[in-house]
């Protein structure tokens, strides 16, 4: 006897416009904000970008927060360091020109970091990334590798303890006890974010945190890209859109 097939989930709506008033924004970076890169360090954020996040900020009244998996140093560089930022997956938190919020870097992340490197000397393609508390294995110009960076990770996070964190192309190691989802709750407990119902736009698994936490809090996620399983209830299709209905967000504000 044949089977049907199970029946696929239809794409989410687009967000609509009024789902900005009187949010508090919680914005993903790579892949959201900025289309990822093959490698880490070839991102750059134009100054159009900049324009918007400060406009979006102001039509909020401050409540606005980049929320990634990058370091905050990184977003810094990158020149976000006026905004309210959660960086490394929650693990960093800092205000406009304060310093960072974050636990003492563990001696694991050196030794893991080593390793990696040498399991990457002969593997053409394949890059380590190390931030100040988590170190990275990205596969993205290696695809064929990702079994073998998926065995190593998961062998080095067990081994030292540490929590393994996938993303798109990557596994990353760092200490547990954060996500990008405790970063939205701890967030929204301060001002100016505390005011306002929390939105989150992100495109990775790493994001799902995020979208959790704005619903139990009464707020709403939004899925950037392809259409797959999610807490998110609404999507945009790939980094313009989601540059698009910022925009038409902030004008509408005016």
């Amino acid at each position: 006897m044949s089977r049907s097939p199970l029946p696929v989930a239809p794409p989410l709506p687009p967000p609509p416009f009024a789902l900005l008033n009187g949010a508090a924004l919680f914005l993903d970076f790579d892949g959201t904000l900025v289309d990822i890169a093959d490698t880490p360090d070839s991102v750059r954020v134009d100054r159009a970008l900049v324009r918007l996040l400060h406009a979006l900020r102001a039509g909020l009244d401050g409540r606005l927060a980049i929320v990634s998996g990058r370091s905050v140093g990184t977003l810094r560089q990158l020149g976000l360091g006026d905004f309210l930022l959660a960086g490394t997956h929650g693990l960093e938190l800092v205000r406009p020109g304060q310093p960072v919020d974050a636990p003492v870097p563990l001696p694991a992340i050196d030794a893991v970091e080593s390793r990696l490197l040498a399991f990457v000397a002969d593997r053409p393609g394949l890059l380590v990334e190390r931030k100040p508390l988590s170190v990275g294995l990205h596969f993205r110009l290696a695809p064929l590798a990702a079994d073998a960076c998926e065995a190593i990770a998961t062998t080095l996070a067990a081994q030292f303890g540490l929590h393994l964190q996938r993303g798109k192309m990557l596994f990353e190691l760092r200490p547990g006890g954060a996500d990008k989802g405790s970063a939205v709750t701890a967030l929204m407990a301060c001002t100016p974010m505390s005011a306002g119902v929390p939105l989150f736009i992100g495109d990775d698994v790493t994001d799902e945190e995020g979208f959790a936490a704005a619903a139990a809090l009464g707020g709403h996620g939004v899925l950037v890209g392809p259409h797959r399983t999610t807490l998110a209830a609404w999507s945009l299709e790939q980094v313009a859109a989601v540059r698009h209905y910022l925009s038409e967000g902030v004008a509408a504000m005016g």
